[in-house]
């Protein structure tokens, strides 16, 4: 069964209801190895179009993920990008600022990050974390060192949602293209996720108290990560929501959206100048060839 891309794409302006998008949809495999050659064919194609990516030094590629906590972003990075080269890709995972990061607009410290031409970038979380966690918790937002007069009123979602669709828009001009997924996760597979967590010794680390905690606001997450995706999902730079309570769906999902994104670039090899064609010609000959 064929994954279509623009069946997880958030049209531009839709409004956004997460109750009607699934967080499981019928599985593209039908057994584990199924699957693994499915995602084997996926990765062998990304590889060879990441190396024209790289090679043709035009454009650049920005894959955002953003989830609630055990949806699956590490697992679908690190399974989905196995087969790339490492030259030509680079993970960055935004947790808290720091001191420097306050010290700025809330676009720096991921500005700083953006790929470079020719590379694939990943942001494990991002930007949208101030329009997001900043909206749920709003008592971080009131701790930063920001005009109070820009604090005021409930415009300072839609005026950063402006700012991100700016930057957006922006990159998209100079070549860069963004890709955002948002793994939409049940709140009975996060707890047995999180359970199964608890249980293993080898996965303790990755729960505290505090996961647990942000459970109690789930249903304001929800509420924040609607508006966020109806308000910046563009034809340039769209959200997917990725069904998520079956990781190796989503992981074939996320792969055959980011495989469509490389596909619609005008990617080529450089052709080489007659000089250069005359120079390899005469190496070839003192390799005695």
């Amino acid at each position: 069964m064929k994954i279509k891309s623009e069946t997880f794409r958030v049209c531009e302006g839709e409004k956004v209801k997460l109750e009607k998008w699934p967080t499981k949809v019928k599985p593209f495999y039908h057994s584990k190895e199924h699957y693994q050659r499915i995602l084997a064919e996926h990765t062998k194609e990304l590889s060879r179009r990441q190396g024209r990516l790289y090679a043709d030094n035009h454009y650049a590629v920005l894959l955002i993920f953003q989830a609630m906590d055990a949806a699956g972003k590490d697992g679908a990075i690190k399974h989905v990008m196995s087969g790339v080269n490492p030259q030509g890709c680079e993970v960055f995972s935004f947790k808290h600022p720091g001191t420097e990061d306050l010290e700025h607009d809330f676009l720096w410290r991921t500005t700083c990050r953006l790929p470079e031409r020719g590379r694939i970038g990943i942001f494990n979380r991002s930007y949208y974390e101030e329009v997001l966690i900043v909206r749920v918790h709003p008592e971080i937002l009131r701790a930063r060192p920001i005009p109070e007069e820009l604090l005021k009123g409930k415009t300072i979602w839609e005026k950063r949602y402006r700012s991100m669709l700016d930057l957006e828009r922006h990159l998209y001009r100079n070549g860069t293209r963004v890709v955002k997924f948002f793994l939409h996760l049940s709140k009975d597979e996060q707890r047995r996720r999180f359970l199964e967590r608890i249980a293993d010794p080898e996965k303790n680390w990755k729960f505290s108290q505090a996961d647990l905690a942000e459970r109690k606001f789930w249903k304001d997450y929800m509420k924040a990560y609607e508006d966020c995706l109806g308000a910046t999902s563009t034809r340039h730079a769209p959200w997917y929501i990725v069904p998520a309570d079956d990781k190796e769906n989503a992981r074939l999902i996320i792969s055959q959206i980011t495989l469509d994104t490389l596909k619609s670039l005008k990617l080529s090899y450089p052709e080489p100048s007659q000089a250069h064609r005359r120079e390899l010609q005469s190496i070839r000959k003192l390799l005695g060839k």
